[in-house]
């Protein structure tokens, strides 16, 4: 993580789904279906000001971690962020198999 990171314990409603998501200070997207909203330039400032919503739109591993890689859907940017456990295998499951078969 950047040396810039700010824990930022929050919950929130999902933009995308509606449901209830419990922050654990590291949560960043929904867990449910996995979209995120654009309001970091580091981890935990909110000091980005798109506020766009953030699609999964694959997945994949790196040295034994597990990531999603986001693209806002109002400016462009793709952001790669961390799996947590309490995330919807399927759903994983799902964007990353998009990046092999048209899904």
């Amino acid at each position: 993580m950047s040396s810039k990171f700010k824990r930022k314990k929050e919950d929130f409603v999902c933009e995308n789904c509606g449901e209830n998501i419990s922050g654990d200070g590291y949560t960043n997207h929904c867990s449910k279906c996995l979209y995120s909203k654009h309001v970091d330039i580091f981890p935990g400032d909110r000091a980005e000001s798109c506020g766009g919503l953030m699609e999964p739109i694959t997945a994949g591993e790196n040295g034994g971690e597990w990531f999603i890689v986001h693209k806002c859907k109002k400016c462009g940017r793709e952001q790669k962020n961390r799996i947590s456990k309490e995330d919807d295998f399927d759903e994983i499951i799902k964007i990353s198999a998009g990046r092999y078969f048209d899904v």
